[in-house]
């Protein structure tokens, strides 16, 4: 499976998520087939900005790990993303997490995704919908009792339908 992070905290935040898997979806050869909840968190890195949403989709293409990149940058850049601040604010924010067990150093990519390990916002909507998923023989919850505590809040459920292709 391929495992997208995407999170936001300018404007409307679940809208810019919402937004942003439809226009994965969009592409035509992106399937989404689970999403997990929304989380809020505490921004990480630059602090003085708004608390992000979180999720994680759960996907299928037939795209090679460098084209999903291309393709997830474009819908960012398609929804106004811009990177003025190194873990700045953001419309959006889509990350590569996983493809499949590909492991992946280049200048553009790197798989898996090389601080997911460290980020609970990333680790507790992954384990929502994969919980038995396992990253260089740990598991999601062995990872995250390594993390440094911070608040990862679940905010709302949102219902993604695999047989539609959008929220219901």
């Amino acid at each position: 499976m391929i495992f997208l992070g995407l999170g936001s905290n300018l404007g409307d935040k679940r809208s810019n998520i919402i937004r942003a898997l439809n226009r994965l979806t969009a592409t035509g050869d992106i399937q989404i087939r689970q999403v997990s909840s929304l989380y809020e968190t505490e921004p990480v890195g630059f602090l003085e900005q708004p608390s992000f949403l979180n999720a994680v989709a759960a996907i299928e293409t037939p795209q090679p790990p460098q084209a999903l990149l291309h393709t997830c940058l474009a819908v960012e850049k398609e929804l106004g993303r811009v990177r003025a601040v190194h873990w700045g604010p953001r419309t959006i924010d889509i990350d590569l997490l996983l493809y499949h067990d590909q492991v992946i150093q280049s200048e553009a990519l790197t798989l898996p995704h090389p601080q997911m390990h460290l980020r609970p916002f990333v680790l507790i909507p992954l384990f929502e919908i994969a919980p038995g998923l396992k990253l260089s023989g740990r598991g999601l919850t062995e990872l995250l009792a390594a993390c440094e505590p911070v608040a990862v809040v679940p905010v709302e459920r949102i219902g993604w339908s695999v047989e539609k292709h959008e929220y219901q």
